[in-house]
């Protein structure tokens, strides 16, 4: 029961590199936001495309 700021702010000091948050219009619109360690803001993007983005930055340089 948490809120989700409290979530954010406790992964943030935990420095968690990177935060998907999915919240109800995120699930409707099917969408994620990301929220990346030192950024201040969030960018809203496609399921699809994020999940391309971390595929990518988990590969390594040897395999790609």
């Amino acid at each position: 029961n948490e809120k989700i700021n409290y979530k954010v702010r406790e992964h943030s000091l935990a420095k968690v590199p990177a935060l998907l948050v999915v919240g109800k219009r995120e699930a409707e619109e099917g969408t994620v936001a990301v929220r990346r360690l030192g950024s201040q803001g969030q960018e809203i993007v496609s399921l699809d495309e994020i999940v391309a983005r971390l595929v990518k930055e988990a590969t390594p340089p040897d395999l790609a």
